[in-house]
C-alpha cells in the first residue's frame, strides 16, 4: 500500500454529539510521543455516528522530545482523566478507550472511576526490550535513545512534532505509569474491548496476556487484527476497530440505561 501522510491538523478533537447517539461520550487517549493524529480517523468515524467524542493533547506531546522530557506520567494521566471527566458530565453515559500508552492510561480511568466500558488498541502495560528494568539507573548515564521503529510501519504516517530521539526520562515515567495501570486491573469491572495486532513490534504479547489475567471484569473480548501493526487505527484493520467499537459503545450504553430504569 502506498504511505499517504495525515497533515497537521488540530492537536485535540472534540465534538458534541447528535442524533441518536449524542448522550453517548467517549474519551480516546493516543499514544506515547504521538498525538491525536494518531487515533484522529477513528474520532472522526464516531463522531458521524452521533457520539460525543473528546481527544485531548498529553503534555509532552506533539511538539518536541525536549518538551516530553519535562513530564511526568501523573501529567498525562491527570489531563486524559480531566478530558474524561469534562465529557462524562456532559453526557449520560461515557466510555474509555486508548491506543498503546493511551490504552494504559484508559485503564487507570477505569479503575478510579465507574466507567460503563472501555476499548483498547494495542495496549500497553510492558516493554519488549529487556534493559527497560534498569532505565531508572540507565536515565542518568544516557539522556535518550532511538525510537522504535517497525519493520512493517503503517501506510498512514501523521506529523506529531520531533521526537527523533525518546528521552529515558521519559521512558522511565512510562514504566512507571504501566506499572500504576497494571496494580489497578483488578478495580476494572466493566466490559471490555480489546483489539490486538498480529504483528506488534513495538508492544509485546504480554501486554494483553496481563490484562486477560488479573482484569476484574468478566466481561472482556480479544479481537485480532491480522493486517495491521502497532498504529492500528491507521491501517488496514481500522474499519474493524471502528465498526466494533460502535456497536460497543451503543450495546452498553443501552445496557446501562436498561440497569437504572430496572
Amino acid at each position: 500500500m502506498t504511505e499517504r501522510l495525515i497533515p497537521a491538523a488540530p492537536l485535540a478533537f472534540q465534538h458534541a454529539g447528535h442524533g441518536a447517539n449524542a448522550s453517548i461520550g467517549v474519551a480516546i487517549c493516543h499514544g506515547f510521543t504521538g498525538s491525536p493524529l494518531s487515533v484522529l480517523p477513528w474520532a472522526e468515524y464516531l463522531a458521524k455516528q452521533g457520539f460525543a467524542v473528546s481527544v485531548p493533547l498529553l503534555p509532552g506531546h506533539g511538539t518536541s522530545w525536549q518538551d516530553l522530557a519535562t513530564t511526568r506520567w501523573q501529567d498525562w494521566y491527570r489531563t486524559f482523566e480531566r478530558s474524561y471527566l469534562d465529557l462524562a458530565a456532559n453526557t449520560e453515559t461515557c466510555f474509555v478507550a486508548g491506543l498503546s500508552m493511551g490504552g494504559a492510561v484508559a485503564l487507570r480511568v477505569a479503575s478510579r472511576h465507574e466507567v460503563p466500558g472501555l476499548v483498547l488498541v494495542n495496549p500497553g502495560l510492558s516493554f519488549y526490550d529487556r534493559r527497560v528494568r534498569y532505565v531508572g539507573a540507565l536515565k542518568y548515564v544516557m539522556r535518550t535513545t532511538t525510537p522504535i521503529v517497525e519493520d512493517t510501519p503503517t501506510p498512514v504516517t501523521t506529523e506529531d512534532g520531533d521526537y527523533s530521539k525518546t528521552p529515558l526520562k521519559s521512558v522511565h515515567e512510562l514504566k512507571k505509569l504501566f506499572r500504576a495501570a497494571t496494580r489497578g486491573l483488578p478495580h476494572v469491572e466493566a466490559p471490555a474491548l480489546v483489539f490486538k495486532s498480529s504483528v506488534d513490534d513495538v508492544i509485546p504479547p504480554s501486554s494483553v496476556a496481563t490484562i486477560s489475567k488479573s482484569i476484574g471484569s468478566s466481561r472482556l473480548k480479544v479481537v485480532a487484527l491480522p493486517h495491521s501493526g502497532h498504529v492500528a487505527t491507521l491501517d488496514v484493520d481500522a474499519p474493524t476497530i471502528f465498526e466494533e467499537s460502535a456497536g460497543f459503545f451503543r450495546q452498553h450504553a443501552g445496557d446501562r440505561v436498561a440497569s437504572e430504569s430496572s
